[in-house]
């Protein structure tokens, strides 16, 4: 496999949280990962833990990646974080938005609002510093208006200075290509590298895709219910699902794979297994 993957990490609140998170990054890292990006919470709500995490990371030798969301955030803030992370050696960020705390709309809840301006900020006052990823919504982030309107906000972001992006997970290839042809039309020319979720847990995943926006296809999802509470036939079949999900896009030309492991390395290693072995 000739093109680059990354993984996804978020910050553990406990200390044994803490040594299975180190524990998975000794396995992940025999992958030999691009990056290891490490999520931030809505308004800095896991700052202390995001910096623990990258801590540990970067001491390792670790090319880390983390997470900055702008809303709730100053931009004296958001520029304190940066030459910390500048400091440390980081050259790799992922600038979002950031969740919107509940019942909460724009407007008020700092000073950068949407990502474009974060990442504008960021050119304005760190220059070439970090290699930028942002997101990309293949099935249209929930909260726009449809798929044009997110188009042209990922268009945005790019225009600021944007290196690269990663997508929402998806189960859909199609979604995904449409959306990267969708950008080369509007003369968007960056790489757009797919992210993956591997299927371990029905319900948490049913969750998760409801918040975001993330289709499961009704044949999977029926699939899923089928199997009820037994873990080891929807770790088998979502196994299956998501490896044919990662070699179709391979095969379609996409320039990696990013990982979002929940902290566990098992599933991650073995996609990976059967997409090289």
């Amino acid at each position: 496999m000739s093109q680059s993957i990354s993984i996804e990490l978020f910050p553990p609140k406990t200390e044994a949280g803490m040594e299975k998170l180190k524990e998975a990054v000794r396995e992940l890292s025999l992958l030999g990962p691009e990056y290891i990006s490490v999520t931030y919470g809505a308004g800095g709500s896991t700052q202390g833990g995001t910096f623990a995490t990258l801590d540990w990371l970067v001491q390792q030798g670790m090319e880390t990646a983390p997470h900055l969301s702008c809303v709730g955030s100053s931009r004296e803030e958001i520029r304190e974080i940066l030459g910390r992370y500048k400091a440390q050696g980081i050259r790799r960020i992922v600038a979002l938005r950031g969740d919107l705390p509940s019942g909460a709309g724009l407007g008020g809840l700092g000073e950068l609002n949407y990502a474009n301006e974060l990442v504008a900020f960021i050119r304005e006052a760190f220059g070439d510093h970090f290699h930028i990823e942002v997101a990309a919504y293949p099935e249209c982030h929930p909260q726009s208006a449809n798929l044009q309107a997110d188009l042209n906000n990922f268009r945005r972001k790019v225009q600021a200075g944007a290196n690269g992006a990663i997508t929402q997970y998806f189960f859909n290839p199609d979604a995904y290509f449409h959306f990267v042809e969708s950008c080369a039309g509007m003369g968007l020319a960056l790489p757009i590298v797919p992210g993956i979720m591997p299927i371990t847990n029905f319900s948490q995943l049913a969750r998760f895709s409801d918040a975001c926006g993330a289709e499961i296809p009704r044949w999977v999802r029926k699939r899923l219910e089928g199997f009820g509470d037994d873990l080891e036939s929807i770790r088998a079949f979502g196994l299956d699902v998501v490896t044919a999900l990662c070699e179709r896009l391979l095969q379609g030309g996409a320039p990696g794979l990013h990982f979002y492991t929940m902290n566990q390395s098992g599933p991650t290693l073995e996609i990976m297994r059967r997409l090289t072995g």
